[in-house]
């Protein structure tokens, strides 16, 4: 699985890194990115739901 953080829609709520740190952290914009190529197994429920509760649907998988 990977994912990605349209940044014109990104509203730097920070629900997902609230919710999958292991997959999701700040970048110097001030807006959510990953910070994974890949997501980790053991990671993909939480990143599967930070994309689906993201208010802004900033998160996009590829």
């Amino acid at each position: 699985m990977k994912v990605y953080v349209d940044q014109d829609l990104c509203i730097s709520c920070g629900l997902c890194i609230d919710t999958c740190p292991a997959v999701f952290d700040w970048n110097d914009d001030g807006k959510a990115q990953s910070t994974v190529d890949e997501v980790p197994a053991d990671a993909e429920d939480e990143a599967r739901e930070a994309l689906e509760n993201c208010p802004s649907e900033a998160i996009k998988e590829e």
